[in-house]
């Protein structure tokens, strides 16, 4: 897709270190500074797929920086500021290696797992009896860490503490940030005429104090419905009218790609990467009761570039 930022390769000035994302790339400033990119790739099934999504990387990094903002109360953040719709500036941490996935229904991977008879989720029992949608009595917790490959996987509370990837104070911790983001995340929702299905947390250290970091609540790391079709839907069985990734993963999915060995991957029309644009933008504008406003595409790479070094330049000056 013409106009969309697929790849970078900046040298800001003091940069020690780059790392590309499936989305997010990040430069590093004089080793304790982060420069986070949000690009306009998508993935799916830990797959970059070929085409970018008009607009994605802007939505994506304003309304991270809008719950970041609106969150900041109950656990500190890493984002200083926001010198380019696409780019969040920020405290570097060191990240843990665990994400936080917190769950108050049964959807998405979570039900493809009990639809086969698993009733036991990185060590959280679950009952008989549930149906797809349906949602829990109270919000769950199911980790992951990263595989060897690259691939999420999951893992318990305890298997996290017994493998020192989080001290045991350190987890507790994190876990009540978790329950507490999820449940402002939970109530900015609803204010929205929207339900939070599912998302994930990614937290990090810095001089011994515990960071949120990454992005929050956005359609790449969070499930919504509509509260209004919801429990009809349910009821008669049918998927609820949701705001995620999820439709491009079913769209995937119908079109025989899963990621696994062998498969291709669909063709990406220009029309396709409009209309999921479109969902992006629409959610957008739920969310956060803001028109978007699109910012101008033409020069891009240039456009973020100046907005950064720019940044970067007067912060030195203070």
């Amino acid at each position: 897709m013409k106009n969309t930022l697929v790849k970078t390769n900046y040298h800001f000035p003091g940069q020690t270190a780059v790392y590309y994302g499936k989305v997010r790339d990040m430069y590093t400033i004089e080793n304790d500074t982060l420069v986070m990119i949000v690009t306009d790739r998508i993935s799916a099934f830990d797959v970059i797929l070929p085409e970018g999504i008009p607009y994605k990387g802007q939505v994506l990094n304003q309304i991270a920086n809008k719950f970041l903002d609106a969150t900041s109360d109950i656990v500190p953040n890493w984002k200083t500021a926001s010198p380019d719709p696409m780019v969040t500036v920020g405290t570097r941490c060191e990240p843990y290696k665990v994400e936080m996935v917190i769950r108050g229904y049964l959807a998405g991977s979570a039900w493809r797992e009990y639809k086969k008879g698993v009733r036991s989720i990185c060590g959280v029992p679950l009952p008989d009896g549930m149906k797809e949608n349906q949602k829990f009595d109270t919000p769950i917790i199911t980790p992951t860490t990263k595989a060897a490959e690259g691939h999420d996987e999951n893992i318990s509370k305890e298997e996290i503490i017994a493998q020192g990837l989080i001290s045991k104070d350190e987890y507790e911790q994190i876990e009540k940030y978790t329950y507490a983001l999820f449940q402002r995340g939970t109530e900015m929702a609803a204010e929205k005429g929207l339900i939070l299905v599912d998302t994930k947390y990614e937290f990090g250290k810095k001089d011994g104090k515990i960071y949120l970091i990454d992005e929050i609540h956005t359609p790449d790391s969070s499930r919504y419905f509509y509260s209004d079709s919801y429990r009809e839907c349910f009821e008669k069985g049918e998927a609820p009218k949701q705001l995620s990734k999820e439709f491009v993963r079913q769209w995937l999915i119908e079109n025989g790609f899963q990621g696994q060995p062998g498969q291709k991957i669909p063709e990406m029309t220009e029309e396709f990467c409009n209309q999921v644009s479109e969902r992006y933008i629409e959610l957008y504008e739920i969310l956060t009761g803001e028109k978007f406003v699109k910012a101008e595409t033409d020069n891009l790479e240039e456009r973020i570039e100046k907005n950064v070094i720019n940044y970067l330049k007067n912060r030195s000056l203070y």
